[in-house]
């Protein structure tokens, strides 16, 4: 835990939040970020030096004047721990409170079985890279988890989660603080895109950071993390976002949630393998039936193959799935008008036919306002926007502990 002095005031924990945006910011920065006086902020740093929660950082170069030093969280207050856990993978991440990698474990998984094996498979990897790095478990300062099903954000606990149904009502927080003194934040997987993707951007460039945009996961399931006015909005019990259960086929096939026709159901990896395998056995895609042969099952990496070979069962199976994601999407910029929609999640290996497919549906279907100025694009961090969004959320929660604002993370 933080060797820092405690606790927090919510001052103080504000200000300390800001360093997560923000490249090392000096004082006079961080008063036109917050707004505060810079006599405040010069009392607040001063205090937060003294307690041992920053320290100062290089000197800036001057912009006439005095030359700016540059503020930054104290190493010393300890880890990050950061895990991404989908349906059919897990991915772990170390980093120092400053967010920087210091090494990933990933590796092939089944939440289907349940939370004791699939915990036991995530605790080996934490321990092999916590022992890798030599950072002993009470030197972990906060851990951020994601997962694929709905969470309630407030206490953590996964509610009702169609692709995880052995883990209704578990309690992820008690179960790692069993294993580690610092606090675990759980959110669904897609808001930790979503969270990574705004992180990113805003390191890119604070004053150029789109506040309104989307991420969507397209995968074994479909969601979709929502930025609105700067951060992510998880709705009034957690379950925004959950795009994947709405209709788009009524007389479709029954979805994981009990319901018919859900763009899951339609679109997720499992529907594009099941479409793939019919086609090839049932002798109209030679080429998919010839790599069921090679490789034994068909997946939407074999899909995504036969669609760049030209076959054209292949190519209607992405373009159709792709539609689909864009008939949803499109309602969603009808109604929230974004800035960006970024794509991430398996099926991006579907190449760039599954874009222009998304793409192609959104302008059809929305209104030429909404569209005007609308980017949609893959994630700017890949297959890494979740375990960016999990360090991120680990920080913030463990800060709101510390400064006794539980849930405000």
């Amino acid at each position: 835990m933080p060797t820092a002095t405690l606790p927090l005031s919510r001052d103080e924990f504000e200000m300390l939040e800001q360093l997560l945006w923000m490249d090392s910011p000096s004082r006079h920065e961080l008063a036109a970020r917050t707004g505060h006086s810079k006599s405040k902020i010069a009392n607040l740093v001063t205090r937060l030096l003294d307690a041992g929660w920053l320290e100062e950082g290089a000197v800036r170069e001057s912009s006439g004047g005095r030359r700016p030093v540059g503020l930054r969280l104290r190493p010393q207050l300890g880890a990050l721990v950061g895990i991404d856990l989908g349906a059919t993978s897990v991915d772990v991440v170390l980093c120092s409170v400053d967010l920087a990698v210091l090494g990933r474990r990933t590796a092939a998984t089944d939440v289907s079985r349940g939370p004791g094996p699939v915990l036991a498979q995530i605790e080996a990897l934490l321990d092999d890279l916590l022992t890798c790095h030599s950072v002993p478990t009470d030197q972990v300062f906060g851990l951020g988890m994601g997962v694929p099903g709905p969470v309630e954000f407030h206490t953590g606990l996964l509610i009702n989660p169609p692709l995880m149904p052995r883990w209704e009502g578990f309690n992820l927080r008690e179960h790692f603080s069993a294993l580690f003194e610092a606090p675990l934040a759980v959110d669904n997987d897609v808001n930790l895109m979503a969270l990574g993707e705004l992180h990113h951007v805003r390191q890119q460039g604070l004053s150029a950071a789109p506040e309104n945009f989307l991420v969507v996961k397209l995968g074994t399931g479909i969601g979709c993390g929502i930025i609105a006015h700067g951060d992510v909005f998880r709705g009034a019990d957690g379950a925004a976002g959950d795009i994947g259960h709405i209709c788009v086929d009524s007389a479709g096939p029954r979805c994981h949630c009990g319901n018919l026709g859900c763009l899951e159901a339609l679109a997720g990896a499992p529907h594009i393998a099941r479409e793939a395998a019919r086609a090839a056995a049932d002798g109209s895609s030679p080429i998919l039936a010839d790599l069921a042969h090679q490789h034994g099952e068909l997946g939407t990496r074999e899909v995504a193959q036969a669609a760049r070979l030209g076959d054209p069962v292949a190519n209607h199976i992405v373009q159709t799935a792709g539609s689909r994601v864009g008939q949803v999407l499109a309602g969603l910029v009808n109604f929230f008008n974004p800035s960006q929609i970024l794509l991430g999640g398996g099926l991006t290996h579907l190449g760039p036919l599954m874009l222009a497919s998304v793409r192609q549906s959104v302008y059809a279907r929305s209104l030429p306002l909404s569209t005007r100025k609308l980017r949609i694009d893959y994630t700017h961090l890949q297959d890494a926007s979740g375990l960016r969004g999990a360090a991120v959320l680990a920080l913030r929660h463990a800060l709101t502990v510390q400064a006794g604002l539980h849930g405000e993370a």
